[in-house]
């Protein structure tokens, strides 16, 4: 029943947009109609009137001709300003060359089962901490083997600058060459580098200590943005926008990375433990271009971002806070009111985002809802409110693989099919909370396992510290299904994550 009312919906839709056409088939089948019977009348005057102006001198022309020639040319140089003038205030397009994601080494592959026996090694851990973390694990989503840095899992514990460096780097520098060599730009051609991690920032930043591996040229211009949470990638790819609409011509790399070093939490808070169990190894390199000669390779063009903002509001400011436990440990506390406040952050967003992307039978039922609400009075406060069916908009969905129960508030409140929310699971089973990059390791899995067509829409959805939801837009360029090369490791775990999630209590 579902299915033939999405069937009706999508018809609709196509007549909708297609309006134009549809309505110009009449007028257009008797214009052809008389054309054919009136065929030879047609024609001949079509020939008397070349050969006369043909065979005329112009200074012989009668005047009336003259002056429609004249307003011909008029209207065309006026046509033709109007429509310079037009492309010239358009803004740059944002072409999504590639990306490339971070591939942690087979020896910081940590199994579910060996994650609380390793952090039992560390003596400051109660035994009440370590049954939290096991249960805490078994109900995460996350699959049998993930990633962590082995100084984390391994006696003595290693925090120290020094190896949250050492971690970034091998991380991200392997995305950034990956991205490179896959698009064959090299590192001097790039004019903006743009970083974002959350709670890592050294001294000189992250941006320029990728600047300095890659030896980029002194042109080169760099941003750092620090504290804007799980989703840093999405503000980081509105900043590279901004930047393509000032400098013509450009190459922006994108790099999302959140530490695992820096920010692994010794103490016992459980409100605080939470981040230990479910963040892992990540990194993702984007790069972006305004060039005309990318419009052919590039995979993706940008098509809306929206952005909602809630830090004016303290629920949600505090929601996620980095603060120090009794004892002095630092760690990010993540509050209980979490899914209500993202869940409220993501009605923000919908509001935003809906008018620009939703089809017209979603508008048309949306709107209906909300008259006969409105006319209900204070009956109408009781009814349902219409939840527009986003997947109507979109061909691929991208949410930020949190946790189970962020993807579980996601599905739920968006009515979503377990097909549209599989790639954001297998994202989670596979490589866990991988923060602002989790997009992108999503997105890696459509273009693997399903393939992008021509023309697919792809919505990126994500969520974050502040509190913030930001939703990004993309329109496939061309047709292609990518093999990231994974590791024969990693093949073996999707397959049995898709084994596992047929039998997935959702």
């Amino acid at each position: 029943m579902a299915g033939g009312s999405k069937a009706v919906k999508r018809l609709v839709n196509y007549a909708w947009d297609h309006k134009g056409a549809l309505a110009l088939i009449p007028a257009l089948g008797v214009a052809v109609s008389r054309a054919v019977d009136n065929r030879e009348q047609l024609e001949a005057g079509f020939h008397e009137t070349v050969r006369a102006v043909l065979e005329t001198p112009i200074k012989e022309w009668p005047l009336q001709l003259l002056l429609q020639v004249a307003a011909a040319v008029v209207l065309g140089v006026v046509l033709l300003i109007w429509y310079n003038r037009k492309q010239a205030s358009k803004p740059q397009p944002v072409y999504l060359v590639d990306f490339a994601m971070a591939h942690p080494p087979d020896t910081w592959r940590i199994p579910k089962e060996r994650f609380v026996p390793v952090n039992s090694m560390n003596t400051r851990f109660n035994a009440s901490s370590l049954d939290f973390l096991g249960k805490m694990l078994e109900r995460s989503g996350l699959g049998p083997e993930t990633y962590a840095p082995p100084w984390l899992v391994n006696e003595p514990i290693c925090m120290d600058i020094a190896h949250a460096r050492l971690e970034f780097e091998m991380l991200c520098f392997g995305a950034i060459q990956d991205l490179l060599n896959k698009t064959g730009i090299q590192p001097r051609q790039i004019g903006c580098v743009i970083v974002n991690s959350s709670l890592f920032n050294p001294t000189p930043s992250l941006a320029a200590c990728i600047m300095n591996h890659f030896k980029m040229g002194s042109k080169t211009i760099n941003y750092n943005l620090g504290g804007m949470g799980c989703s840093a990638s999405l503000v980081a790819i509105d900043l590279a926008k901004q930047v393509l609409q000032t400098l013509p011509d450009t190459y922006v790399l994108v790099v999302s990375h959140e530490n695992i070093t820096n920010n692994w939490y010794p103490g016992n808070d459980r409100s605080m433990l939470l981040p230990n169990c479910i963040f892992r190894c990540n990194g993702a390199a984007m790069l972006l271009s305004n060039k005309a000669k990318d419009a052919k390779r590039a995979k993706y063009e940008l098509a809306h971002l929206v952005r909602v903002n809630l830090a004016g509001q303290d629920r949600a400011y505090r929601c996620v806070y980095q603060m120090e436990d009794e004892n002095g440990d630092l760690g990010v506390r993540l509050s209980k009111d979490l899914t209500q406040v993202a869940a409220g952050a993501l009605q923000k967003n919908m509001v935003l985002l809906g008018p620009l992307v939703l089809p017209f039978s979603e508008k048309f039922l949306f709107a209906v809802n909300l008259i006969r609400k409105k006319l209900a009075g204070k009956a109408g406060k009781g009814m349902k409110s219409y939840t527009p069916d986003f997947s109507l908009a979109f061909d691929h969905i991208c949410i930020h693989s949190g946790g189970r129960a962020v993807i579980d508030g996601m599905q739920k409140h968006l009515n979503l099919s377990v097909d549209a929310i599989e790639p954001s699971r297998a994202g989670l089973y596979r490589w866990g909370n991988v923060s602002s990059a989790s997009v992108w390791y999503v997105l890696s899995y459509i273009e693997t396992y399903k393939g992008v067509k021509k023309s697919d829409k792809v919505w990126q959805l994500s969520f974050g510290s502040g509190f913030k939801s930001n939703s990004a837009v993309w329109v496939a360029r061309k047709s292609f299904k990518v093999c990231f090369c994974y590791s024969n490791v990693i093949q073996m775990l999707f397959k049995r994550y898709n084994q596992y999630i047929d039998h997935w209590t959702i």
